[in-house]
């Protein structure tokens, strides 16, 4: 499918682009390259294809929740510069 130049034109219209004779040359012949190629793929017979969302199968890569041991309360408020009891006093930011 050839693109011509007043469809280049008038794309270049929409987008607000000023285009010498040159560009929009190049972009005429980039434009019906595309749809060419866009028509051979369309031509392909995918009657066999299931329609999926992604193209590999996604798997969940996250842990179990489990419970573990971690630090006490005193032994985390132990390295804060501020802390009062149940959490760490941290400055007032506005």
């Amino acid at each position: 499918m050839a693109i011509s130049i007043e469809d280049v034109e008038h794309v270049a219209v929409l987008a607000r682009l000023a285009l010498s004779d040159e560009e929009k040359e190049t972009y005429r012949k980039q434009l019906s390259d595309v749809l060419e190629h866009a028509k051979t793929i369309s031509e392909t017979d995918t009657s066999g294809v299931l329609p999926t969302g992604h193209a590999v199968p996604l798997v969940n890569v996250f842990r179990e929740d489990e419970e573990r041991p971690s630090l006490t309360a005193d032994e985390a408020y132990a390295n804060a510069p501020w802390a009062e009891p149940g959490g760490f006093k941290v400055p007032k930011i506005i």
